[in-house]
């Protein structure tokens, strides 16, 4: 499972736990459980992004998957699957 992360300044579905700065999701799939599992995965990957400094322009400005992946977020399935519009991208 994959989620695309987006920082955004309106209506945040989870927040940096180190920050405060807000982001929107895009979820592959939809299953209670892991959703469960994503949201910590999600909180793990924005507390790494403060490893070298604890402010809201650690984190990257384009939108990012977690689990990592390397191949182009339009083609992931978050992305697709998710509906992800182009400002996510």
């Amino acid at each position: 499972m994959q989620v695309l992360v987006k920082s955004t300044d309106e209506r945040a579905e989870t927040h940096c736990t180190v920050c405060g700065r807000g982001f929107v999701m895009f979820w592959e799939r939809h299953a209670e459980a892991d959703r469960v599992q994503m949201l910590k995965d999600v909180d793990v990957a924005l507390k790494n992004h403060h490893c070298s400094g604890n402010n809201p322009a650690a984190h990257p400005d384009h939108g990012f998957l977690v689990p990592d992946w390397d191949g182009p977020v339009a083609a992931s399935g978050a992305a697709i699957l998710g509906n992800a519009p182009t400002w996510a991208l």
